[in-house]
Formats: structure tokens, sequence, C-alpha cells
């Protein structure tokens, strides 16, 4: 786990090794172990190194193979880079470092962009090739390892994260109007490639892009499931349950790869639960895990202390337990949200920030349960679209779950900043009229797992986490099992309130509190009531002088809700004040004007 940044010019130009630098330093959290740059041509490449693979110098980058002509970039990790390794071996190819690094620039030289597909794991990378000055970028299929572009005729420059780009210079930081849409439709989220700004975009998930030494460049997707039901396993939920678990227990496996220790984010949920039982399973003893809750607020609970206890008892963790009192809340709020990449309205971000605070002191890998609602339908509102018809699954997704019509969207915002029709209609109708998706649930997690979850949990995660230095791994999402969910049948996934394969899985392993509880989220109360000084924070941020001038959204509005901050809802209860004001502060931090 790293951070990576690059240049490409195409006007005959050098690269710009100063914005290559500061680039680089802003990665400094993500990489904290080491620091390499390396320039050829009209390619400059910046790297900060996390080291979790090969702890030697031989691990470090930029790596150059001159025999091959190649130099690589890379974030992530290859689960399976030790099979890979043999295998390269096997084909003739020497290597003079363990790491996995390496084994992404050896099957590069192999298999040129199809070599992604050999690859398990999480990962962002950049490989240059010297004789042709040809770039090309990856990023792993279901989008846990971030990639941020910027281009125009000049040059092009990638970046781990949006504010490196920023810090770069050159960036058109004016708003993205569509993109905006997305924002008030979606809690937040912007499915790739768009970002806020107009002049940042993000490589899909599961994509190679090849650039070519004129700017001129192609995109190639290379990983799609099909969400029918193709599988050969039937409709016996006995079966299913077997092929799940068995799918499961190699993808806890597959994340226990490091020269470092690891531990796991233990919420007290089915999904960090089942993570615990399984690496027990496997055999480990003595295993970090963590929790963390917050003071209640407004009568609401802010800690799930007595479910995280039960199953740290129950498999004898070395379990650590963080109480977060509301009077940190303000400054954690500034430092989670100078981490965000783009802006959230996940209030659980500055849960996740905090903790990652606390275990990057204990560990340098987690595991957690990231993405299990959305691959096997976890969510309250999946039954409700699944009962529509499949040429209804647009129409049954707006409903469910878009936090308020175009109309009303509309009206929240200064003219300048309307897209001027619906355009997150119409990326659902679009996403769902895809063929390969059986029925109106399928369309619905398809486009969920694929083009929402990327940049809601996924990059909340990844964006907490690693800015202090700590990489977390999804078992959830691991490639092979997201294949295998999507073939499963939709009543094996929507029973039981939703996840039932994977409740009939933990009634075997775990205790029946975990199993049948009531679903919990990552409180934090705080934030979600608006309560003092996060109202006094947000109230700052929206009268300030830049939120005036910029004038995004409609001045009564402002005044509306920050007169009654707790009495403003979305269609789904999500706090409005909170949604207008992330974006603004996420702004004004990171110094877009």
């Amino acid at each position: 786990m790293c951070g990576l940044s690059g240049e490409v010019r195409f006007d005959g130009r050098r690269p710009d090794l100063a914005a290559i630098e500061r680039m680089t330093d802003t990665l400094e959290p993500r990489g904290p172990d080491g620091r390499g740059a390396w320039s050829q041509g009209a390619v400059a490449l910046g790297h900060r190194r996390l080291k979790i693979i090969d702890l030697s110098e031989r691990g470090a980058q930029p790596m150059t193979d001159a025999q091959l002509g190649l130099t690589a970039v890379f974030n992530g990790c290859i689960y399976n880079y030790r099979e890979l390794r043999d295998r390269l071996q096997g084909l003739g190819h020497r290597f003079f470092s363990r790491s996995d690094t390496e084994v992404v620039l050896k099957a590069y030289a192999e298999w040129g962009r199809e070599c992604v597909e050999s690859l398990i794991g999480m990962f962002a990378f950049a490989v240059v090739e010297h004789h042709t000055g040809r770039v090309v970028l990856g990023r792993d299929r279901l989008g846990i390892k971030p990639l941020y572009v910027t281009q125009d005729s000049d040059r092009l420059r990638f970046a781990s994260s949006l504010p490196a780009l920023l810090a770069g210079g050159g960036v058109d930081t004016s708003l993205d109007p569509a993109a905006l849409h997305h924002y008030l439709s979606w809690h937040g989220t912007v499915p790739a490639p768009r970002t806020v700004l107009a002049g940042v975009r993000k490589l899909p998930p599961a994509t190679v892009r090849v650039v070519e030494p004129d700017g001129a460049y192609r995109d190639h997707r290379y990983w799609q499931p099909s969400y029918t039901r193709h599988s050969e396993l039937g409709e016996d939920p006995a079966i299913w349950q077997e092929a799940v678990h068995d799918a499961l227990r190699t993808a806890v496996r597959r994340r226990t790869v490091a020269d470092v220790p690891v531990g796991v984010l233990l919420s007290g949920g089915l999904d960090s639960s089942l993570i615990v039982a399984l690496l027990a399973e496997e055999g480990q003893e003595g295993l970090a895990t963590f929790a963390m809750g917050f003071e209640a607020e407004n009568g609401e609970d802010g800690d799930e202390f007595r479910y995280s206890d039960l199953i740290a008892r129950g498999f004898s963790t070395d379990h650590h337990q963080f109480m977060i009192p509301s009077d940190r809340l303000p400054s954690a709020l500034e430092a989670a949200i100078g981490a965000m990449s783009e802006p959230m309205v996940s209030h659980d971000a500055v849960a996740f920030h905090m903790l990652a605070e606390q275990v990057s002191k204990e560990v340098k890998v987690v595991l957690c349960g990231q993405g299990a609602d959305e691959v096997f339908a976890g969510y309250h509102w999946y039954p409700q679209i699944a009962s529509a018809a499949r040429p209804d699954a647009d129409g049954a997704y707006a409903d469910a779950y878009f936090d308020r019509t175009h109309a009303d969207l509309t009206a929240m915002l200064h003219p300048d900043f309307t897209a001027g029709h619906d355009v997150s209609t119409e990326f659902v109708r679009t996403h769902m009229a895809v063929p390969g998706a059986l029925t109106a649930l399928d369309a619905t997690l398809r486009m969920d797992v694929h083009a929402l979850m990327p940049d809601d949990p996924v990059k909340r995660v990844d964006n907490m986490t690693m800015a202090w230095g700590l990489e977390a791994r999804v078992p959830f999402l691991d490639h092979e099992l997201v294949e295998l969910a999507a073939a499963c049948p939709p009543q094996f996934k929507l029973a039981q309130g939703g996840k039932a394969v994977l409740k009939d899985i933990g009634r075997k392993i775990l205790p029946p509190e975990v199993v049948d509880r009531p679903k919990g989220y990552f409180p934090v109360p705080a934030v979600r009531h608006m309560a003092e000084p996060v109202l006094a924070r947000v109230r700052s941020a929206l009268t300030a002088p830049e939120a005036r001038r910029r004038g995004i959204f409609d001045r009564s509005l402002v005044h509306e809700l920050l007169e009654a901050p707790n009495s403003h809802r979305t269609k789904r209860g999500a706090n409005t004040l909170w949604q207008v004001a992330s974006l603004e502060i996420w702004l004004q931090t990171h110094g877009i004007t």
C-alpha cells in the first residue's frame, strides 16, 4: 500500500519535476516508510512507500527493470504474488526482490495489458515503456485503490489522491454540475469517471488505460461479472451456503499475506465477526482486533461494544477498545475532511479516521467488513427494489434510494450550478438497461457494487485508513466471491432481512446474538444530530466569505437549514444540512476557490 504520482508530457517539454515533488510530498501519509522519484524523457514518476511486503530496499519504488525497459509505480497488494512469481520464473524471468511490485512489472512484460487478469488483489499502477514512451495505467476490479487523473493537450498527471493533483497545480477547479447532481442524489457519491471538480477524473474500476506519447489513449474494461443464474450450483440453499463459505474462507486467507502483523476492525456486526471467526478457523492466535465508540447524543447510543466484546472473548483476540469523547469531534472532523480525496457525507468517515489513528499505532494492515451489504443485498431498501419488474428497475431504484427528486435538487442550487437535466436518473437508467442482469435486484446490485460502492464505502475506508499509513483489506470484495454472489439466486440474499446466506454461515460459527442482532452501523451521534460544536463548524463554513462568493446553494435554503439544523432530512433520513456543509467545508479545507 502506497501513494503514486506522475506526469506525462505531450508537447515535447520535460516533466515538471517540482510538481512531482509537491504531489509526492502530499502523499506522504499514504507511504511514510520511503520516498522515490524517476524521470526519463517525457515521463516522471513519484512514489511514497508503506512497507508491507519485502521490507528491504529492494522493494523500493519507482521500480525499474533496465533489461525489460520498464519502470513502474504501484499501490496496493497482489495477494497471489507468490504463485505468479513462481509462474513467471518458470517462463524465464529473474527476480531481484521479494516484492509484489516486481511481480506486476514482470507480469506486464510477459502479458502486456492483459496482465491484470492474472492479478488477484487491490491495485493501481503506472507502467512506463522506455522504448515507446507509452504509459499504461491500471486499476483493480472493484476500484479499491484510487487513481485520479487530470489531462489537457499538453500533459497528463495522475496520483493516488485528488489533493495530490491539486498540489501539482494547474488543475481546473470549477465545479462539475453533473457531479454535483450525483452528490446530492446519492449521499455524496460521485461515480467514476467524474469528480466534483471539472478538471479531475478517476480511472474507472476494472480498467486499463493505454496512453500514447501524443496524448491519445484507449481504455480497456477487463472484468464484469454476469448477474444471471449461469451458475451450476442450482437452487439448493445448502449448496450455495457451502460455496459461499468456501469462497469467503479463501478471500480471508488471501488477505493475510504480509511481512507484518495483520489485525481486524471488529465492529461486532456480522461481517467483521465472520472475518474473525474464519481467521480463528485458520489457526490465527492472538489476533489483534479493534473497536471504537462515541458518547451517546440525543438518546442515541454511540457504541456497539457489547457485540464486539462478545466476539473478542469468544475467539480470544487481543482486543483494543477506544471510546471517543464528543469534545474531540471538532478537531477530528477537520482532520477527516482534510484526508478526503472527495467530499463525503457519511459521518462514519470521522469514526474511521479516528479509529485508523489508533490502530496504526499497533499494526500496519487490517481486514474489515466493507462491501458485504452491497454484494449480498443487506440493506433495507433492496426488497422494495426487488419487488419491481425488471423493466421498472430504474424507477424502483430512484424511489428507494435517491435523496431527493430532480426538481427538489435543482431548487437547492444557484442556477449556475444546475445540470439542466436529470443526469442521475439517466445514469441509473443507462446502467440498468445493460444486458447481463436477470432481475431488478440483479441490476441494482450490479450498479451498486461496480459503480457506486467504489466511491462511497470503499473510498471512505481507503482515504481514512491511508491517512495514517494503515492498509485496509476487504475480503468481501474478493473478485471471485463477488462473481459467485452475482450468480446467487436473489432469495438466498434477501431472506432473513438481507444477507441470508452469510447469516446461515454465521449460525454455524458465531454467537446467535451477533447473527440475529438488529443491523448496526458506525454511529457518530454528534454529527448525525448536529450537536455543538459540530454545528458551530457547519455554521462557520456556510457563512464564510468563501461560501458566499461561491454561492453554490440558494441563500434562503442555507438560512433555513441553519435555523433548524435537524429538521431537514433527505428521503432516507440523512441530515440535509450536513450534506450541504460537507461539500463547502471540503472545498475550503482544500483551498478550492
